[in-house]
């Protein structure tokens, strides 16, 4: 037995993504936001478990499932069947779930993370599969609960890891670049509060230098980044209490309380075995077509961990702004449009990074929703970069031209923004101001060189910021030398 806390955690995650295809995994019912609509108003016999009901697969439901596989470097199987997962619960109205057990989707698959250390880590996938999801409990305070069926049905892929993951940490990053995949993809919405991304963590923790793994818990109840490492490490913590205190760990289903910040019991773990796998006998076994997959395989985007070390290997990005960019794949392809124009990639990530998401910010909207355009940003900066207009004149022209959808160059035109870069004319304004200010001047003179930038904001008040701020220092280091 090892020293009290020397322990290692042990962790395997299965990650629940709801497909965004407008029907469900086997009936026509249509797929409804189930937040928003109203309870069991999207359902029909066969999503409600009626007698003599049979499903039909949802081909679209497929496609999305193999984008994921096959951006998961996962071995797709040609021949695959689905099963009966048999369980009595009352989110489950036909007291069985159509899943896949022994041949899922694909196999074997991997992803690669980036830790905090610069390191990365290799974690293994099991498997994925697809199902169709449960019902939706609400629990009410009062003794009793509701359901809601229009969940019920909905296509589920369920994407199982090896137990290769060790902290709560590692976990939350885990499954923040999967979300960040299926976005890419277009099969998941990535809101985890409105339930259709859901992690569950298999938690079990072994003496260090042990290659026998201990008794597991699994975690339920986890609708955030947050809650998934915290209510990870506080599980690896009270398993290791326990061991510490002489005790066992038991095999269960346990919840996290938001709130008091700690896991709860709810039920005893089942096995494989108690689900009672078989079959599934009202659908055929799936046979997928070679061609079909590499056509998938082809069609698939430069995804988020690929992108991420272009943009700093090629594109010479730092690690943060190549981040933030390859986030959100609709801002990437700006982006990437922007650079195709001929943009600096730096000057354009500084622009988007630092200004446009403040204006996106300032009117609630995403970057389908500007009026700006990649070209009308990559001219921008060549405006800058000619010292037509200066840098805060640029920011002001920005802000225009997401108002109104104006190129750069007609703003800058119509209102009279150019750049002035006449020396003669900033001379005599330099002059004027270091006339009007003499008692300045001399405090200046006497040593107290922060009144320089005083000086240079006067000039840019007189000229209404359009002065150039280079020469405007130029000037001012000449005429308050001599």
């Amino acid at each position: 037995m090892s020293a009290k806390g020397n322990y290692e955690a042990v962790i395997g995650l299965e990650v629940h993504a709801e497909m965004l295809t407008d029907s469900k995994m086997f009936c026509g019912c249509r797929v409804v936001d189930s937040v928003e609509a109203a309870p069991n108003t999207a359902v029909c016999p066969v999503c409600l478990g009626m007698p003599g009901m049979l499903p039909v697969i949802n081909s679209r439901a497929i496609d999305y499932a193999l984008r994921v596989a096959l951006a998961l470097n996962c071995e797709v199987q040609l021949h695959n069947i689905f099963a009966r997962k048999n369980y009595f619960y009352p989110d489950l109205p036909k007291a069985y779930q159509i899943s896949q057990y022994e041949l899922p989707l694909a196999r074997h698959g991997w992803l690669d993370i980036e830790l905090p250390d610069g390191d990365v880590k290799r974690i293994r996938i099991r498997r994925v599969h697809m199902e169709e999801d449960t019902g939706k409990l609400t629990h009410l305070e009062t003794g009793g609960s509701l359901v809601d069926y229009n969940r019920s049905g909905v296509p589920l892929l369920e994407i199982v890891t090896e137990p290769d993951v060790r902290s709560g940490e590692e976990a939350r990053i885990f499954t923040s670049n999967v979300r960040q995949i299926l976005r890419y993809l277009g099969v998941n919405s990535g809101d985890m509060e409105k339930g259709v991304l859901r992690v569950e963590p298999n938690i079990s923790i072994r003496p260090l230098g042990s290659y026998i793994l201990g008794t597991r818990t699994e975690l339920k109840n986890l609708n955030s980044f947050r809650a998934l490492a915290d209510g990870t490490d506080f599980e690896i913590k009270r398993q290791s209490a326990v061991l510490d205190a002489g005790e066992e760990v038991v095999q269960e289903t346990r919840g996290w309380h938001d709130t008091r910040r700690v896991t709860f019991s709810q039920r005893v773990k089942e096995e494989a075995d108690d689900y009672r796998y078989f079959a599934e006998p009202d659908l055929p076994p799936l046979q997928l077509d070679e061609i079909w997959i590499e056509e998938i395989k082809a069609a698939l985007p430069e995804l988020p961990g690929a992108k991420i070390r272009r943009y700093r290997e090629t594109l010479g990005l730092s690690n943060y702004d190549a981040g933030v960019l390859a986030e959100d794949r609709l801002v990437a392809e700006f982006f990437d449009a922007a650079v195709d124009a001929g943009g600096d990639p730096k000057t354009m990530a500084n622009w988007m990074i630092n200004d446009l998401f403040a204006l996106m910010n300032e009117h609630k909207q995403s970057i389908d929703q500007v009026n700006v355009s990649p070209a009308g940003l990559v001219e921008l900066g060549e405006l800058v970069a000619g010292q037509s207009v200066n840098s805060s004149t640029a920011v002001k022209v920005l802000a225009e031209m997401y108002t109104t959808g104006q190129t750069p160059g007609a703003i800058v035109a119509r209102r009279g923004l150019a750049q002035i870069s006449d020396e003669a004319e900033l001379a005599k304004i330099v002059t004027q101001i270091l006339s009007d200010h003499p008692s300045e001047v001399a405090d200046y003179e006497a040593g107290n060189e922060k009144l320089k930038g005083w000086f240079v904001g006067q000039v840019m008040r007189a000229t209404r910021g359009q002065a150039n701020p280079t020469l405007v220092n130029q000037l001012l280091d000449e005429q308050l030398a001599a």
